[in-house]
């Protein structure tokens, strides 16, 4: 009997479901809203959190972990030079996941 696999699929090879996080969290920081579904919702906002979380600290280190995550420069310098420095102050909890109709 196959072991039962930890977390929601998002499709595909775990390569594939690697590339779909990283896209999505570039999306989700350069735009800073994301329409999708709950099931990518629910698994790229742990992503995201970690992300953020690396760039409250600002420093070099923290900067190549990001850019080994989510390799789009812009999406980077916008979370090291925006959105770190505005939840400075704030212990996690940076997003939200919000139902758009039925």
């Amino acid at each position: 009997m196959p072991t039962p696999r930890k977390g929601k699929r998002l499709g595909g090879s775990p390569q594939h479901q690697a590339k779909i996080l990283s896209n999505l969290a570039a999306s989700l920081i350069e735009s800073e809203a994301l329409t999708t579904t709950v099931t990518k919702a629910k698994v790229l906002r742990p992503y995201v959190e970690k992300l953020i979380t690396k760039a409250r600290a600002g420093d070099l280190h923290s900067r190549r972990l990001v850019l080994a995550k989510v390799p789009n420069n812009d999406a980077v310098t916008k979370l090291f030079d925006e959105i770190g420095p505005r939840y400075a102050d704030r212990d996690g909890g940076y997003t939200r996941i919000t139902k758009l109709g039925p």
